[in-house]
């Protein structure tokens, strides 16, 4: 999934200028190439959670954004050029709206979602979730379509991801952050 090496840390600078076709995501100022077009199954599903996220958020001052959404994480008063992780989350929830600007996020979302690609397992389920652990992304889900589950890791006391919890299509999931917000998944899957 990584693009060919640099001689240095790419920056947002970089990627605002990245000619390519195809769509890119940088951590820790690597480039990684984003998977091909998300399947319908994945499209389904990341609508079937933007709908039940919308609805919940509406009255709680949050927005809900899909992908394509640039979230350029650690980047709090720091120019174009020092900003080393951009990535475009299939789902993320942003509670404290001076983290918005024109071209996306400014920091961490509160709430992010990835629903896995058979191209983004070991991105989403390690490279990702070390970096939003590290970003302080409170609550972090993992959607497997092809087993109808989703895995769930939120900040403990520590500011630390603890060991995951796993809901399947038979469960309602529930919200560690969000109090109120249950979705039923044989609504999602």
């Amino acid at each position: 999934m990584s693009t060919p090496q640099f001689d240095r840390k790419l920056s947002y600078s970089d990627y605002l200028l990245w000619d390519n076709e195809e769509r890119i995501e940088i951590i820790d100022g690597i480039p990684y190439n984003m998977s091909p077009t998300p399947s319908t199954k994945h499209q389904q599903v990341s609508m079937n959670l933007s709908f039940q996220l919308m609805n919940f958020f509406k009255e709680r001052n949050c927005q809900v954004f899909t992908a394509p959404f640039d979230v350029r994480l650690f980047s709090k008063g720091k120019k174009n050029d020092e900003v080393f992780n951009v990535v475009q989350p299939d789902i993320s929830v942003i509670c404290d709206t001076n983290k918005l600007d024109d071209q996306g996020c400014i920091g961490s979302p509160d709430f992010i979602i990835e629903i896995l690609s058979p191209s983004t397992v070991k991105m989403d389920k390690i490279v990702k979730r070390n970096l939003y652990e590290k970003a302080n992304v409170k609550e972090y889900w993992i959607v497997d379509i092809l087993n109808k589950l989703i895995e769930v890791y939120y900040l403990d006391s520590k500011n630390q991801y603890g060991k995951p919890l796993f809901f399947t299509i038979e469960d309602d999931i529930k919200s560690y952050f969000f109090g109120g917000l249950e979705i039923n998944l044989k609504e999602i899957f």
